[in-house]
């Protein structure tokens, strides 16, 4: 597999093109229209070097569900042989193409568990991640997807940290983990605006501690600022303005918690002895950010 498909080439329609026409589906089965599909002309007759050309021919004429079919065929008819190998992962792929998510996976797994030390393996394991990743695209969406894709993502990159997958999937990772930041500051804000201030740091709070190297640690620490002051906790409100400034003077969260604070006639300082003030403290040290 090459990271832009599959590292078997689709083959064009050569000597096929005539004989096997496009289908359409009936039952997720093709219908009548080619050599593959008449009815007087089983499928078990032809061989499993044809069957594969087909649903590689499928794919290049954008029919991954047909492809997905042909292949799976061919796992079903020649289940030990080398073409059967070939044909499970370009499975995955067709169905992974075809935004079948669940399929893919079924597929990907049973490839990983039949050849694990095939080159094939790592590419396996990667559209696996991919069926879980590609459905996390919405903040609001169950973040169990957003776990799953993390703990597949990082299996490609323990496992397989030389493949051509593994730099892709740590940038996916990456996103992947600011994307659960970005889920607690959503429901972060949701309490602030409600003036459920408690409820609203403990969210904020998860960002700093779990999350601080994704992009929502500065927004976190002003919205803690905003929610400590709220509650007439100025020591707190102190602390995190001070990381703000340590980390991110640069940025507009900063200037914000900086009018905030220092309109109150407060510095931007570690003060008192609270969970913030500790983080400060390790940050100092240079064990923080």
């Amino acid at each position: 597999m090459t990271s832009g498909g599959t590292r078997t080439g689709v083959i064009c329609a050569l000597v096929m093109a005539t004989a096997l026409s496009a289908c359409g589906t009936d039952a997720g089965r093709p219908k009548t229209g080619s050599i593959f599909n008449q009815q007087e002309v089983p499928l078990e007759t032809f061989t499993a070097q044809q069957i594969f050309e087909r649903g590689e021919y499928e794919l290049e004429q954008s029919n991954p569900d047909q492809a997905a079919f042909y292949f799976a065929e061919i796992e079903r008819l020649y289940p030990y042989s080398e073409w059967a190998k070939r044909a499970l992962i370009m499975q995955a792929f067709a169905y992974h193409r075809d935004k079948d998510y669940e399929n893919s996976r079924s597929a990907s797994q049973r490839f990983i568990d039949f050849y694990p030390d095939e080159d094939d393996a790592a590419y396996a394991q990667y559209l696996l991640a991919l069926s879980y990743y590609d459905q996390i695209d919405e903040v609001g969406r169950d973040q169990g997807l957003t776990f799953q894709a993390l703990q597949s993502l990082r299996q490609v990159i323990e496992r397989y940290p030389d493949s051509e997958y593994a730099k892709s999937s740590i940038l996916k990772f990456d996103l992947a983990f600011d994307h659960l930041a970005g889920k607690e500051m959503e429901v972060g804000r949701y309490y602030l605006r409600r003036g459920n201030y408690i409820a609203s740091i403990n969210r904020f709070r998860v960002v700093v501690e779990d999350f601080q190297t994704t992009s929502h640690t500065a927004e976190a620490l002003h919205r803690l600022v905003e929610a400590y002051l709220s509650l007439g906790l100025t020591q707190e409100a102190q602390t995190a303005g001070a990381i703000l400034g340590y980390n991110f003077r640069s940025t507009d969260w900063y200037e914000d918690s900086y009018k905030l604070l220092t309109g109150r006639g407060l510095e931007l300082e570690s003060a008192g002895d609270n969970w913030l003030s500790q983080i400060y403290r390790q940050m100092i040290q240079g064990r923080w950010l």
